[in-house]
């Protein structure tokens, strides 16, 4: 049985990793900058500022574990990819993983980013794609890739990285594309999407954290894309929404610009992930739409009340 830490549990992607984490009789120990609201009799729920060396120090020392998920990060929509709390938590995280090592840490699965590649290739491989990330964010998560690779090889720790594409599912923030979509559809109004042209590698986020669980369950070390490796245009995409729904004439193509630097195409090579890990998604893209709409359908109906 291991002992795990996940931080970020409350996140979008920690929240979907503790029911696989705990359904297999494994010791789960989640962290959160808030206080856990309920009754948890499987998880073992702590409250703490992991941005404090301290409080993060306090927490290492009374859990001990011997497993790590890291996921928590700054990732407030529109602002993570320059702000300045991505330094913050790349010194923090470089903190939590020595104080992990050092009270008997086995290993380590970290979140890092497909932001990390060089995106004028597209078609990005661990092995092959070169590394040059455009903004802060992602010269901090690959920052923090080199130095705990160097940090776990010192210290004898396994360490795996997870480079995370495009995700959806339940609990996204709303003004994501895929929930944007649907809440505007829910409430009959009309979807302003970009012309959608660009194509992108979407994973369900129970299948993302699936796949993390894996890896931490593996022997596989250094970086590993967390993708479906499935290129899918963000039109198709949203005109899958609109079928599911029956609402095509709602969205309108071309009402907003694209960002500026947005890539044509931005896909994850998953051998490694297939071959080394040994996984595969339960959802494929029209399973996966049809459940996330099930589920906003749900949640927009209790919110309105």
């Amino acid at each position: 049985m291991k002992r795990v830490l996940v931080t970020g549990a409350n996140g979008f992607i920690g929240r979907h990793v503790l029911p696989l984490l705990s359904a297999r009789g494994d010791e789960v120990h989640a962290v959160s900058s808030k206080a856990f609201k309920g009754p948890d009799e499987v998880v073992h729920w702590h409250q703490a500022d992991l941005l404090s060396f301290e409080e993060t120090s306090s927490l290492i020392a009374e859990i001990a574990p011997d497993h790590l998920m890291h996921f928590a990060w700054y990732a407030t929509p529109g602002k993570y990819w320059t702000s300045e709390e991505n330094v913050r938590w790349l010194m923090s995280s470089i903190n939590l993983l020595e104080l992990f090592a050092d009270n008997g840490g086995q290993r380590a699965v970290v979140a890092g980013s497909c932001a990390e590649y060089d995106w004028r290739y597209g078609y990005c491989s661990e092995e092959v794609t070169p590394i040059k990330p455009a903004t802060l964010y992602g010269v901090c998560k690959h920052s923090l890739h080199l130095v705990l690779d160097a940090l776990a090889k010192q210290k004898g720790l396994s360490l795996a990285w997870g480079r995370i594409f495009f995700l959806y599912g339940p609990h996204e923030h709303p003004v994501r594309l895929v929930p944007s979509v649907i809440l505007s559809l829910l409430m009959g109004e009309s979807a302003l999407c970009s012309d959608g042209r660009q194509v992108r590698d979407y994973l369900h986020v129970e299948d993302v954290a699936g796949a993390f669980v894996a890896l931490l369950d593996s022997s596989v070390q250094g970086a590993v894309n967390i993708a479906s490796g499935q290129p899918v245009s963000v039109r198709e995409i949203i005109y899958k929404i609109a079928g599911h729904m029956h609402q095509e004439e709602l969205i309108k193509l071309g009402a907003r610009s694209s960002p500026a630097g947005e890539p044509p195409l931005l896909v994850g090579d998953v051998s490694r992930l297939r071959d080394e890990v040994g996984w595969q998604a339960r959802y494929d893209l029209d399973a996966g739409l049809e459940q996330t709409i099930e589920w906003w359908r749900n949640h927009h109906a209790i919110s309105r009340g």
